[in-house]
């Protein structure tokens, strides 16, 4: 018999972490390769994980409510075959160590917590594991180890963590200034000062998602230099073309075809032509992406957001994009959404107009640089140049928000890359076919 270690895998770009819900198999059972063993979720989706190999489980490492860091074991499997030494408590204090470096560890992304893996913690007296992020501010701050061991942690087992570091340096004179200049808002640290509630006053506790959602944002604001360009496309012939052509396509394909495929395309022909748009940031190295995988932000029905992503756009037509849509859109409302389903995107459309707002100003998902908000068509009179001269008619128009890492994409680029979708929309053949 061969002993083999099952290992959180790898559920999209960014994620590096997974919290355990459930466990579908239980120690002693017999599994087979493929066979779904536990419930994952993560920030984005809620999954099942199929186990890696066939045989007996052998030992469950991670228990319910874990937090695991992508990469580490999670269950101990017996296979038919050779056997292997295995020391399973060295795994078992593996994967507690991972798992409290993953609580100090920066969310947005995952090579950070491979390199930061310690070699050795700080040998104090107490005892306690001090993590990679708190040995850092001990160390910038002067702090000795003698001190650290002082400091009270609010963490598992007494541990400290970032924010018992940052309320310590709060509370001395020295430490003061450094720490409100690097302190990270934490969406679940207390707030500066106390919020006064009525009895008629509801309290929400926010849900995993919610709070992850709000993580996030912080984190990308942190991050990447928000900028938005605004731009307004004139887009009648796509509403002319699908008021014509709408019950037609139903018909035909059995689903309707809504204006966010148009979207979807235009922003992939213009990452054609701008390809520096569809890169992400690695510290100081810029990573250019081959494939355009364009993510869309559906709204669920709890009012949270999800991002399924379209693989490949710029290989499909308005039909295929059309199919992908609704298909990924189905999926997210009735959560069906696989780690698949959410992983790789290289750019973001947001479609604020579904809403009825004329325009906005989203937020980058990392570790994308760009995001486009597409706002709600409206009736207008404009200027329409004509061979005769200049008329004033009733035009279909809509607003274009496009907010850009200004790290690595510079106005002109920016400004240029959300025009030309803006062109290519407006360009659309009235006389496209099915």
């Amino acid at each position: 018999m061969a002993i083999v270690e099952m290992l959180m895998p790898k559920m999209g770009e960014s994620i590096i972490e997974g919290t355990v819900l459930n466990w579908l198999k239980k120690e002693g059972d017999s599994i087979e390769q493929d066979e779904s063993v536990l419930e994952v979720a993560t920030d984005k989706v809620d999954t099942e994980v199929p186990s890696t190999h066939a045989g007996i489980l052998k030992q469950i490492l991670a228990k319910e409510g874990d937090i695991v860091a992508v990469g580490a074991a999670i269950a101990i499997i017996e296979t038919e075959g050779e056997k292997k030494e295995f020391s399973e408590n060295k795994a078992s204090t593996e994967v507690q160590a991972r798992k409290d470096l993953t609580e100090e560890a920066p969310a947005n992304t995952a090579t950070i917590l491979a390199e930061s893996t310690p070699k050795e913690t700080l040998a104090l007296s107490d005892e306690r594991y001090y993590s990679p992020l708190v040995q850092s501010i001990a160390k910038e701050e002067g702090i000795s180890k003698l001190e650290l061991s002082g400091i009270p942690g609010t963490g598992k087992g007494g541990r400290v963590t970032k924010q018992d570091m940052l309320d310590y340096l709060l509370k001395t004179k020295d430490g003061r200034k450094s720490a409100e200049v690097n302190a990270v808002p934490s969406i679940s640290a207390p707030p500066s000062s106390p919020q006064s509630t009525s009895g008629s006053d509801e309290i929400i506790e926010m849900d995993r998602m919610r709070k992850m959602i709000a993580q996030r944002m912080v984190e990308s604001k942190r991050i990447s230099a928000h900028v938005t360009s605004f731009v307004e496309a004139d887009m009648t012939n796509i509403v002319l073309w699908r008021e014509r052509n709408k019950l037609d396509y139903k018909e035909k394909h059995g689903e309707s075809i809504t204006y966010t495929p148009f979207f979807i395309e235009a922003v992939s022909k213009a990452i054609l032509d701008f390809p520096m748009i569809n890169i992400s940031v690695d510290g100081d190295r810029i990573i250019r992406k081959k494939d355009i995988n364009i993510g869309i932000a559906v709204a669920l029905p709890s009012g949270n957001l999800i991002v399924p992503v379209i693989k490949n756009v710029d290989q499909l037509n308005i039909v295929g994009i059309s199919k992908r849509v609704n298909e990924l859109a189905n999926l997210a409302r009735n959560n069906k959404l696989t780690a698949d389903d959410l992983s790789g995107g290289t750019y973001t459309v947001s479609n604020v107009g579904s809403f009825g707002n004329i325009m906005g100003t989203p937020i980058i998902p990392q570790p994308q640089v760009a995001i486009l908000a597409v706002g709600a068509i409206v009736k207008k009179p404009a200027v329409v140049e004509t061979p005769t001269g200049d008329v004033i008619a009733i035009r279909h128009k809509m607003f274009l928000s496009h907010s850009y890492d200004h790290r690595v994409v510079d106005g002109s680029l920016g400004g240029r890359f959300v025009k030309r979708v803006a062109d290519y929309l407006e360009a659309f053949d009235l006389n496209s076919s099915l």
